[in-house]
């Protein structure tokens, strides 16, 4: 009798159990965008066309409203509202595309990132970038953007980084740039023509890099006001004129100063000695004269020096004990590879006038 029971249980759980289905799970519910993926979509559909060429293919699945999963552009919740996704950043580094940036770009109102470094993109930046008002790094190097200095650029409130270096900008910097916020500035390889200007000492930038472009004129005093904040400064081949201010040697954090190949002359300051954390001093071709101080080649962290073709007359023993140093084509007497005797006497027949540059400020004539 309990065997009896024990079957019918048996058999009523086997009827009462749910059975498995054997239908396919029903599919995903479909992607629904929301408002400013909507607008997102618009745009890069548009940059889309304004691609001309795109040979490895980079952007062959941007289609669709899913932006988020385009190649290059990625997605986060809203700054503002952390239940909305919404495009923060696109990145296109290194895919060798052409065209040109569309203004419907001014529709990612939430990008803080715009990296599109190694491309061959031309034009220029449109003025609707005035609407990415959360940009906080932009870089455009190595394309073929030309004009002006885009002043859309002064507009964008959170622009942390700006990268514009190998291209073919032309024309005047703005002094403005300097008012700006930024962190670091590359703007070298362009054709920009300009001369420093006074308020660069007001930019609290790290890096700043402004080798081969137009200068053609002096290292404003200035620099010193970046004391708290620079810590690498790179202007070679750049025209620059006029002595080397004194007041440099306040940038106590700078860890790389380079001017090389530029028109510069007269003493190297003795003040330099108070650039602690310099690592990297290259002064090399210029017309830079007189003796270099030995308090320079004691600075604690200097491991490599270049001052090789200029018109150096004495340099102490420690110069010549750094990690690496380049003394060739100077005026020091038993040194090797030096500039002939009628060279350095020809610049040494003249002496150097700083004030002649209008760098500096001359005293006022006595009473």
């Amino acid at each position: 009798m309990k065997t009896s029971n024990s079957l019918l249980l048996l058999l009523l759980s086997i009827l009462i159990l749910p059975k498995p289905s054997l239908q396919a799970s029903p599919p995903p519910s479909p992607f629904l965008p929301n408002q400013r993926l909507i607008k997102a979509y618009t745009a890069l559909q548009a940059w889309k066309h304004a691609i001309t060429d795109d040979p490895t293919n980079f952007t062959a699945d941007w289609y669709g409203p899913n932006v988020c999963n385009y190649s290059g552009v990625f997605c986060a919740p809203a700054p503002d509202d952390p239940d909305i996704l919404t495009v923060a950043g696109v990145d296109l580094n290194n895919a060798n595309i052409s065209g040109t940036l569309p203004d419907d770009l001014g529709l990612l109102t939430d990008l803080a990132l715009f990296h599109i470094n190694s491309n061959r993109f031309c034009g220029t930046v449109p003025n609707s970038f005035r609407f990415l008002t959360l940009l906080f790094e932009l870089d455009l190097s190595n394309n073929d953007f030309s004009g002006e200095f885009p002043s859309v650029i002064l507009s964008l409130p959170s622009l942390k980084f700006l990268d514009v270096r190998f291209n073919k900008f032309h024309g005047d910097l703005p002094s403005s740039l300097f008012e700006k916020k930024l962190d670091a500035l590359f703007i070298n390889n362009n054709d920009f023509k300009f001369s420093l200007p006074e308020n660069i000492g007001n930019s609290p930038v790290s890096v700043l890099v402004f080798a081969n472009n137009n200068i053609n004129g002096c290292l404003p005093s200035s620099l010193s006001n970046m004391n708290n904040t620079l810590e690498e400064i790179i202007i070679t081949n750049s025209g620059l004129i006029g002595c080397l201010p004194p007041e440099i040697g306040s940038l106590s954090n700078l860890t790389v100063f380079d001017v090389s190949d530029n028109n510069l002359v007269g003493p190297l300051p003795e003040t330099m000695a108070g650039m602690k954390k310099l690592e990297q001093l290259n002064i090399a071709h210029n017309q830079l004269s007189g003796e270099i101080p030995a308090s320079v080649c004691l600075l604690p962290t200097l491991q490599n020096f270049t001052y090789s073709y200029n018109f150096f007359c004495s340099e102490p023993s420690m110069c010549l004990k750094l990690q690496a140093s380049d003394d060739r084509k100077n005026c020091l007497p038993e040194r090797p590879l030096q500039r002939s005797p009628e060279e350095c006497k020809a610049l040494y027949s003249y002496p150097v006038d700083c004030g002649v540059f209008g760098c500096t400020r001359r005293p006022p004539p006595p009473l």
